[in-house]
């Protein structure tokens, strides 16, 4: 079974043209390799994919015959993706809270006093 069809069918994409966009871009890998979109993948096969800034890592058990239900995704599929790098994706959202959406004009006199406390130098404090 190709990699991008595989891949679409055990739902890491909701179309298979964007499975096949991900290989052409270099974001899927097969046993450490880059593949494209045609690569033939089997069963033991480590498959490294990266989507939404975490990086997967599945091992293949086997080949599903079409597009499977969510509840059956882990009979042809292992998943060994480290848990620091969902941990990461957490912190990313963490720090992405603070910044103001575009459009939402200058920032306010409160918005600008707390820019300046954070980028205050620490040894201006000491001197009177």
């Amino acid at each position: 079974m190709r990699i991008d069809k595989f891949l679409w069918c055990i739902r890491y994409y909701k179309t298979r043209s964007i499975a096949t966009e991900a290989c052409k871009k270099s974001h899927v890998k097969v046993n450490g390799a880059i593949v494209k979109p045609s690569r033939e993948v089997y069963a033991t096969d480590k498959i490294e994919l990266r989507k939404d800034q975490i990086q997967y890592q599945l091992i293949v058990n086997d080949l599903p015959p079409n597009r499977v239900s969510a509840k059956l995704v882990d009979l042809y599929r292992t998943d060994i993706t480290p848990k620091e790098a969902f941990e990461a994706q957490d912190l990313l959202k963490y720090s992405k809270d603070y910044y103001r959406k575009k459009g939402s004009g200058r920032p306010t006199k409160k918005d600008r006093r707390d820019i300046d406390d954070f980028h205050e130098d620490p040894n201006s404090l000491n001197q009177p």
